[in-house]
């Protein structure tokens, strides 16, 4: 089996004669008027990634000073409407202005490149989400200044995350911050939407010569299911929020149960969305883990078809099991059962692809650098986060644990210790490609321990007081509810946590001025990104590649290995 772009003239572009690595000196001025004005998917997907990192760590700021309310009992460090603020801009940001952007930033950057593309199918559409979202989010955040008017008080939104009816009603909420939280998301919503488009345009459309679907890396297979999701799941949200927003400004009773509406019908609306999107968070990260962990296992994907047939069997059956955070409000036996069911049949495909990044890493040579540290701390966390969501599909366990630390622990395990595990897996991997630079490995480590230990002294006792009955969305708790001792394990966590993020800012910074230089192919991988330059050019490739294989590089540098060869 051989490819003709790999490591071959046609498709490697010299930094020396192709510009991938540009000598022209620009004011600064001069450089942001090139990125702001940019349509380059690689400029966007850096944009998205490093506005998501900001959105990080403002987001992880607001969870310290929760987790620093709740470190002891009646503990008086914020009061209860500043922390219902704090809980709605936390949860609100890491879900719409951290995991989605920077996932979508790494398919911007990454799907082009990977299928043999020049650029993704609708540049300037491209160029619109993002803008979109950047909007989206400076409206959330100027709540604190507009909600109350240039002279009132500051006023973040304090819905909580969810919005749930009558919180939003005008009686609850007054003022004009949950509109700005309504705009806000809505806005990114639309900017998510046109990237969806993009991404479906680009992997079904753009694809080079060679590359069937069964050759597409992992990653476009995931993007291209997440885009789907986005595309049925988020109008959803948009809908709900267009009511939402009748209701509050023109005396729509949508959601007014007082007037014949249904708080429920809310529910049903947003968990709609709610439940696909936490595949639209993870899906990304399971592709960033099927691309990764073959490299450093030195073994093609293992059941690469069984691969593509669970990830398409999850976005199907993600569309079916938004009830399942509702069994608590009496939907009855049939629709409990119906949803319960549901919830245990998507962890199937899930399973699978479990059982396949083990079975590839069993006999494969591993090399454990910081992506790989990074990616098998995913499988852990994962796998614990599944485990905990099996139990609470259970209805009478969910029963007894719904609204209480249990789900917080259980859907940290998933979105922080997963999606966010694989998207530092994710920067590791392919900062060199993007930069032309290594980071630092020793620090990479110590960013990946430090954020293990604090990871799980944070969110583990949770599950305990979770059990004891601790409840979510609360400012304070008693003294004597046994409460204590876990909310100090999990408030001693944050810091540990904060010092991983500070290494890996130095370890950024540093590595952009004098970090090791990467070459074009670091990792010695095999999919099309890494046969261009690193940083690549404009372009991407001097000519259009054609391949013959899933694993084009590879298979060039290994013609006589049988292992290489795959379909």
């Amino acid at each position: 089996m051989t490819t003709t772009p790999a490591h071959s003239d046609p498709a490697r572009s010299d930094p020396e004669s192709s510009g991938g690595a540009s000598t022209e000196r620009l004011t600064f001025w001069e450089e942001a008027t090139r990125w702001t004005l940019s349509v380059d998917h690689k400029k966007l997907g850096l944009m998205y990634i490093a506005a998501g990192l900001v959105f990080f760590l403002i987001g992880g700021v607001e969870a310290a000073f929760m987790r620093l309310q709740l470190m002891k009992a009646d503990a008086g460090i914020i009061d209860p409407e500043t922390f219902n603020q704090l809980f709605t801009m936390h949860g609100t940001t890491m879900v719409f202005l951290v995991g989605m952007p920077i996932l979508l930033g790494f398919g911007n950057y990454l799907i082009p490149l990977m299928v043999g593309a020049r650029d993704m199918a609708f540049p300037r559409l491209n160029a619109f989400g993002f803008w979109l979202f950047i909007f989206g989010g400076i409206l959330l955040y100027f709540s604190y200044i507009g909600s109350q008017g240039l002279y009132g008080a500051p006023s973040a939104p304090d819905v909580g995350w969810f919005a749930y009816a009558p919180l939003t009603s005008r009686t609850f909420s007054r003022g004009n911050s949950t509109d700005y939280w309504i705009l806000g998301i809505l806005v990114s919503g639309f900017g998510s939407m046109t990237t969806a488009i993009n991404f479906i345009a680009t992997i079904l459309c753009m694809r080079c010569p060679g590359m069937k679907l069964m050759r597409m890396p992992m990653i476009a297979w995931m993007m291209l299911v997440v885009a789907g999701l986005v595309l049925v799941a988020i109008p959803v949200l948009t809908a709900a929020q267009a009511m939402l927003l009748l209701d509050r400004s023109l005396g729509a009773h949508f959601f007014d149960p007082e007037t014949q509406g249904s708080a429920v019908l809310w529910q049903h609306l947003f968990w709609f969305f709610g439940h696909p999107e936490v595949y639209i968070l993870i899906l990304p990260a399971f592709g960033f883990v099927s691309e990764i962990l073959p490299v450093f296992s030195r073994k093609a994907i293992f059941g690469y078809s069984l691969m593509v047939a669970a990830t398409v069997g999850i976005g199907f059956i993600a569309l079916g099991v938004w009830a399942h955070h509702m069994f608590v409000i009496g939907m009855g036996p049939v629709l409990d059962s119906f949803f319960a069911a549901a919830t245990f049949l998507i962890s199937v495909p899930t399973g699978i692809k479990i059982f396949n990044w083990i079975g590839t890493m069993w006999g494969g040579r591993l090399r454990f650098a910081t992506p790989m540290l990074f990616v098998t701390g995913f499988i852990a966390m994962f796998v614990i986060g599944g485990l905990t969501g099996i139990m609470l599909a259970t209805v009478p366990m969910d029963w007894q644990l719904s609204d209480s630390y249990f789900v917080v622990g259980h859907f940290h395990y998933v979105l922080f210790g997963g999606t966010v595990f694989g998207i530092f897996g994710a920067i590791f991997y392919w900062f060199p490609k993007a930069t032309g630079r290594m980071l630092d490995d020793k620090l990479g480590k110590w960013t990946f321990w430090l954020l293990f230990i604090g990871f799980t002294l944070t969110f583990m006792p949770m599950h305990v007081s979770g059990v004891l009955g601790m409840p979510r969305r609360v400012y304070t708790y008693e003294a004597d509810r046994g409460f204590e001792l876990w909310n100090m394990i999990s408030t001693i966590g944050v810091p540990v946590q904060m010092a991983g993020i500070l290494v890996f800012l130095w370890n950024v910074v540093r590595s952009l001025r004098k970090g090791e230089i990467a070459g074009n192919d670091p990792w010695d991988a095999w999919t099309l990104e890494w046969a261009t330059t690193s940083p690549p050019p404009e372009w991407n490739f001097d000519r259009v590649p054609t391949v013959t294989s899933a694993r084009p590089l590879w298979d060039l540098k290994n013609p006589e290995d049988p292992d290489a060869h795959y379909e």
